[in-house]
């Protein structure tokens, strides 16, 4: 299953934003993009069509010699975990391209639609990459486009968010650059070679001290990335600031790199360390599930309120990451789905408001479902899903990662719980406040509901809501393999760690080794 199809996937955009540059009118330029992001679009459904569910291991996989004097290589496949990652970022793009297009974005819609299509090479490059050095370059690919895209579209303090999220998010990719440069060292000490590819980078033995620190390293890029509490304070300018577009990517997608970063990377290369921090992260998320909920609850623009529920519906996927077991991680990457489809069609609701009143503050609406009855109801069914009303998309994940965060620690599923009420209790008040109520404002009686366009655009992500919500398993079957196999190297870690702490037990440690399939995990 080669044939280049990951490649054309990853790199159409990129041909689609250079063609934009050569287009002048401006409805050529919409339509290129949204030809452009169709294709894609359509290659991600080939290749769901064609994944096969009973397979751990990578598919589609491409592998050549990119700079083979450091051990680069251009190595890209296709699992599980980022099957449907791929699907979300290639949906999320063309929606947001078609729902720019209809007026949104008003001044120079051709670098926007430029920066748009270089931004999902760098997210689809970054989800696909099997070598760390490229993965490193599309890191920071999707990190350029998505500053321009606040910095030049975005509203209000429209720089200052821009560059406080470059700022972050380089102090983290830093260092896990050091990190991914002393782990190949490493590589090439134990191994006599030298290579970035991530099947080799599993199998280097290191000391818990080096362990430690590298995991450390990696997990700070991407709980920046996520963002974990206290290091989010970047997400909710760059969420208020952000044009509709960048909000719903940065939302939907970007974030869940940083999740992403955790399964493919940080767990699996330093899993005893991983276990050792399960107390530590779980207790982050809860700190970030609670906070997120209680700050949301307060704010008065409606656009914030849904930037700090992304704190709070992100802890829940990283409480379901660090279960480490297989409930709460299918849980978790259903609800990093989940997240990006309820999420960025709240996002794409409150941007339709804004072209209409040029405000996001709650206290300048109410009444709304009198003078925008579809508006109102398709809202309702998004902040539903948002809230996990079972039958929607939300409750599966929700309910998962919850299973697991209990098998692990229920203490911190008791915590949890009051973030799933406190949730509700805010998107409900946040509703009760906008749509209900009598109308205050003489503007609100005149506003008009949505467009043709703006109900196409709403369709598929209400369409999604509900088949993640009614039929859970054919996404869930595709995922569990991979987590399996994630976790079956992890178990060992965990059992090896548990034999290290009992003393009179530590010389039965090498003989696990020995066993035929843990030797062949380990392998």
């Amino acid at each position: 299953m080669n044939g280049g199809v990951l490649t054309a996937l990853i790199f159409l955009p990129l041909i689609g934003a250079l063609f934009i540059l050569m287009q002048s009118e401006e409805r050529a330029i919409w339509n290129s993009a949204f030809i452009f992001s169709l294709l894609p679009l359509a290659l991600s459904f080939y290749v769901l069509y064609q994944f096969n569910p009973q397979m751990a291991d990578y598919q589609f996989v491409e592998q050549y010699d990119w700079i083979p004097s450091f051990g680069i290589t251009y190595h890209i496949g296709i699992d599980g975990i980022s099957l449907f990652l791929v699907l979300l970022t290639t949906i999320l793009i063309t929606l947001s391209l078609l729902y720019s297009g209809g007026g949104d974005i008003e001044e120079r819609p051709r670098e926007f639609c430029f920066f748009m299509l270089v931004l999902e090479t760098g997210l689809l490059g970054t989800l696909l990459s099997v070598d760390l050095f490229l993965f490193y370059v599309f890191w920071e690919v999707m990190l350029i486009p998505m500053y321009f895209l606040i910095g030049i579209w975005g509203h209000g303090r429209k720089i200052y968010a821009a560059i406080k999220f470059v700022l972050f998010t380089m102090v983290g990719s830093f260092l896990m650059l050091v990190a991914i440069l002393y782990l190949v060292y490493q590589a090439h000490v134990h191994f006599n070679r030298t290579s970035f590819d991530l099947p080799l980078l599993y199998q280097v033995p290191l000391t818990t001290t080096q362990a430690r620190w590298l995991f450390a390293a990696f997990a700070l890029a991407f709980a920046i990335k996520v963002p974990m509490w206290p290091v989010h304070t970047w997400l909710p300018d760059a969420h208020t600031n952000a044009p509709t577009a960048g909000s719903v990517i940065l939302a939907g997608v970007m974030l869940k790199m940083g999740t992403y970063g955790f399964l493919r990377f940080a767990i699996p290369l330093f899993p005893t360390v991983a276990f050792e921090a399960i107390p530590l992260f779980m207790a982050l998320a809860v700190v970030g599930i609670i906070y997120g909920a209680l700050v949301a609850m307060v704010q008065p623009d409606i656009k914030r309120v849904i930037a700090y529920s992304s704190v709070s519906h992100l802890g829940f996927v990283m409480l379901g990451i660090f279960a480490l077991n297989p409930q709460g991680i299918d849980g978790a990457i259903y609800q990093m789905l989940s997240h990006g489809i309820s999420t960025g069609g709240l996002f794409l609701l409150i941007g339709m408001l804004y072209m209409r009143r040029h405000t996001r503050e709650i206290s300048e609406f109410g009444g709304l479902w009198k003078s925008v009855p579809v508006y109102a109801a398709i809202f309702m069914i998004v902040m539903l899903s948002s809230m996990g009303l079972p039958g929607l998309n939300g409750f599966v994940g929700e309910f998962l990662i919850m299973l697991g965060a209990f098998i692990r620690l229920r203490l911190a599923t008791v915590f949890a719980v009051v973030g799933v009420i406190l949730g509700a209790l805010y998107l409900l008040w946040t509703y009760e406040r906008v749509m209900f109520g009598p109308i205050t404002k003489a503007v609100n009686e005149t506003i008009s509901d949505l467009t043709a366009r703006e109900i196409a655009v709403m369709v598929p992500v209400i369409a999604l809501m509900l088949f993640m919500g009614l039929f859970p398993r054919p996404l869930i079957s595709r995922i569990e393999p991979s987590v399996t196999a994630m976790l079956a190297r992890a178990n060992f870690a965990e059992a090896e760690l548990e034999l290290e702490r009992q003393p009179n037990r530590i010389a039965a440690v090498p003989a696990l080794a020995h066993e035929p399939e843990i030797a062949a995990v380990a392998r």
